[in-house]
């Protein structure tokens, strides 16, 4: 069995000799809290001076960490600076502190923060404790406990049972999405992925919409059939629906669930095909974002759409020169096979508008090398057809931890790399130095049509999936904070950016001419 994971609002008493004990947070928070508050944890191994001596000792530049007792009790104190573009919560340093210092044993992680920054550092334990593994002994088996001491104005009041409920949920999903992200496609093929999905319908008591093979050519899924066709195990179209009682809205999250992509008779170069497990990376955020989504109370119809299949070679595959029909009925003239993770989400956001009736899409995908050119491994790339979501993404990317940063979003200026002789568009761009990012997004805009009413976002998570050899669970947390004013639950209200989604898209039918597209 992996490492169970477990949150509490509270310290709780134990020992560092039987249970090893990492306490991190910001230096200015450390520092205001006693030992006395720390004792429950520390005693009788380590005393006041010690821990007293410690603290004062540290200077994080940018990290630093001081041992207690043995390896057993450490102290560890983030980054003193945060810049505009990082999260507040530090919770990449704080997920290399606590990954360094773990023995592999039952032990405590106690975080000591504001309530603002507890979600994110939560999250941020949970993207160091994978599921899978492949060696023959197994994963590591035992309960790490995160305990959380608040500081600040909140200091008096502990996370609540709801507050834990939403981590654990989150939690939950973030390593889920990892796991499949790291399964090879030996053990996670788009039957494999079906099976996830109805694992989480199950347990969310939903019924997936499952359309597979040949049905998807009968029913004209053009991009997501001939991407999968030549590979031994059928593509497929996913569909989770939430749909609560009172719902008014419709929110469609798509997802590009590539479990190995060859690059098709384009193929890739031998070190550039290693690690195209990941291309699933969209779809897998997705799923696990929904799982916590729906677990945590969300009020409107949410539905999740994974565009499944693997790009393999073989007599079945894809020719560059072929053109295919789009779900929305749009026609593409095929000059990358590599290009094909446009391909099967621009079916995915068609069906969301034209069956769905969504009146806001956002697709994930692993699209692009250029994203981590762009803006990195840390920072998902964005393009958004209003500005006020791309306002509150990147806010919401701040207060998960799950970052992003905008890419322009300007048709008349880019969506020309696509043009066709033959077809109503070819799927890979004219020139690869002109916005490439943007560009893949367009692409799968032009689907759902750039006369779509509602608000689309896309985000291009291709870098930030995975972290040296290990997925991130990246999206899961993005998703849920972004939309967390349309859940029951209180703490994902408190992280969610101020306005809701809701309120905006109402604003916006009122008077849809007033709608900003400041690109």
């Amino acid at each position: 069995m992996p490492v169970k994971l477990v949150f509490g609002g509270k310290l709780t008493l134990s020992d560092p000799k039987d249970f090893p004990v990492v306490i991190v947070g910001q230096l200015p928070h450390l520092t205001s809290i006693s030992f006395d508050d720390m004792k429950i944890k520390l005693s009788p191994r380590v005393d006041k001076e010690t821990f007293d001596q410690a603290v004062g000792n540290l200077r994080p530049s940018p990290t630093d960490t001081c041992p207690l007792w043995l390896r057993n009790a450490t102290i560890a104190a983030l980054p003193l600076k945060s810049s505009r573009h990082n999260t507040p919560s530090r919770a990449h340093s704080l997920s290399k502190l606590v990954k360094s210092c773990l023995t592999d044993q039952e032990e405590y992680v106690v975080i000591v923060c504001e309530r603002e920054d507890a979600y994110a550092l939560g999250c941020a334990v949970a993207r160091i404790l994978p599921l899978y593994s492949g060696k023959s002994g197994g994963a590591s088996n035992y309960t790490l406990t995160v305990e959380f001491l608040l500081v600040g104005a909140d200091k008096e009041i502990p996370l609540s049972k709801d507050d834990l409920h939403c981590m654990s949920a989150s939690a939950h999903g973030i390593r889920l999405a990892a796991e499949i992200v790291d399964k090879p496609c030996s053990h996670m093929n788009t039957d494999d992925f079906v099976k996830e999905a109805e694992v989480v319908g199950r347990e969310l008591q939903i019924t997936p919409f499952i359309v597979r093979g040949e049905e998807l050519k009968e029913k004209g899924f053009g991009g997501i059939y001939n991407v999968g066709r030549a590979a031994e195990h059928p593509p497929a179209l996913i569909v989770l629906s939430h749909r609560p009682q009172g719902a008014t809205k419709n929110i469609a999250w798509v997802g590009k669930g590539i479990v190995f992509d060859t690059g098709g008779l384009c193929i890739k170069a031998r070190q550039g095909m290693c690690g195209m497990k990941r291309d699933c990376g969209g779809a897998a955020g997705i799923l696990g974002a929904f799982y916590a989504a729906v677990k945590l109370g969300f009020t409107e119809n949410l539905h999740a759409v994974f565009c499944v299949a693997e790009n393999a070679v073989g007599p079945l595959a894809t020719r560059t020169d072929d053109v295919y029909t789009h779900y929305s009925g749009r026609t593409v003239e095929v000059n990358n096979t590599d290009a094909e993770g446009r391909l099967v989400l621009a079916d995915g956001v068609a069906y969301a508008r034209k069956d769905l009736k969504a009146d806001v899409v956002v697709d994930m995908a692993t699209l692009t090398g250029a994203q981590g050119i762009a803006t990195g491994k840390y920072h998902g790339s964005i393009v958004t057809n209003d500005e006020n979501m791309e306002l509150w993404c990147v806010k919401a990317g701040q207060n998960s931890a799950d970052l992003v940063h905008p890419m322009p979003y300007s048709p008349e200026l880019h969506f020309r790399e696509f043009n066709s002789a033959i077809a109503d568009a070819k799927n890979s761009v004219a020139d690869r130095s002109n916005a490439q990012v943007s560009c893949a997004g367009l692409y799968i805009a032009s689907n759902l049509g750039f006369d779509y009413p509602g608000v689309w976002l896309h985000i291009d998570m291709a870098a930030p999936v995975y972290n040296g050899e290990r997925a991130t669970g990246y999206g899961v947390a993005l998703l849920a904070t972004l939309f967390g004013q349309m859940s029951h639950n209180s703490l994902l209200k408190y992280v969610a950016p101020p306005v809701s989604i809701q309120e905006a898209m109402e604003v916006e039918n009122e008077d849809s001419s007033k709608k900003i597209r400041r690109h």
